[in-house]
């Protein structure tokens, strides 16, 4: 893994983006992030790039020449999303964590009603404000899917979301770190916080369509990982919180 570009100011918020061969929406979204903050708080901007093929480190290096607030980081292999996401948020520096999807199907204007909502919580650190993709531009395959795999999940972990998959979230740092981490863990955030105590929050965000890209996942394999995962973290549930859970030993960088 290695990190680039010098160490600004402590910022109050990293905005954690995991991205794998999304050349394309590379600039355009750092300038949506940019121009959502810029005036309202301090941030930095942490792009992990899991292991590309394609262009992306270079489109990445080309916007880090006049972004000050972007750091960049990268996995040797491709290690997965929520590797990418640990990644991200151990290097942050701001104490509250924003992650959006870096295929531009999240809108970065609505960071700043999410972060909103956390800082008026009564108890930031162990809150998780979650988007809800309201309106959801994608295909109806995947919305079917989704809507299925959500209703299963809800059921059976009682987490209180209703849209888990929605990669727009804003959490405390010092909150993820504490929990268990895994492979999918992303996808059961909102579970996770509640089994350690922490309150779910869902706010109303925009959705948009793919513009550059394809997808990384398919509806089977989804289905396939989100099966055994669902599984390990109704495990995790019946034998409660381990009272050690703030040793945890974090996710291995990849090499």
């Amino acid at each position: 893994m290695n990190l680039q570009q010098n160490s600004p100011p402590v910022p109050r918020l990293a905005v954690v983006v995991p991205v794998h061969n999304e050349t394309g929406n590379i600039a355009p979204l750092i300038a949506e992030i940019r121009a959502a903050l810029q005036g309202n708080i301090t941030f930095e901007i942490i792009y992990v790039d899991d292991a590309s093929t394609d262009d992306t480190p270079d489109a990445l290096n080309k916007v880090a020449a006049d972004c000050p607030e972007l750091r960049i980081l990268r996995h040797q292999t491709c290690s997965g999303q929520s590797a990418a996401i640990a990644t991200g948020v151990r290097a942050a520096r701001g104490s509250a964590i924003a992650t959006l999807d870096g295929d531009g199907q999240n809108d970065p204007a609505d960071i700043p009603a999410l972060l909103a909502a956390f800082d008026g919580g009564d108890n930031p650190d162990g809150l998780l404000i979650a988007g809800l993709r309201a309106k959801r531009r994608d295909s109806w395959v995947k919305r079917l899917s989704s809507r299925i795999a959500n209703g299963v999940r809800g059921r059976l972990l009682g987490d209180d979301t209703t849209d888990t998959g929605c990669g727009l979230k804003v959490f405390s740092r010092d909150a993820f770190l504490r929990l268990p981490h895994f492979n999918h863990m992303h996808r059961f955030l909102p579970a996770l916080i509640i089994r350690a105590g922490g309150k779910v929050v869902q706010v109303p965000v925009n959705h948009r369509p793919r513009e550059s890209g394809a997808s990384k996942y398919g509806t089977l394999d989804r289905l396939a990982v989100g099966i055994v995962d669902l599984f390990g973290v109704i495990w995790l549930q019946r034998r409660g919180l381990n009272p050690d859970a703030q040793d945890v030993t974090p996710d291995r960088d990849a090499p």
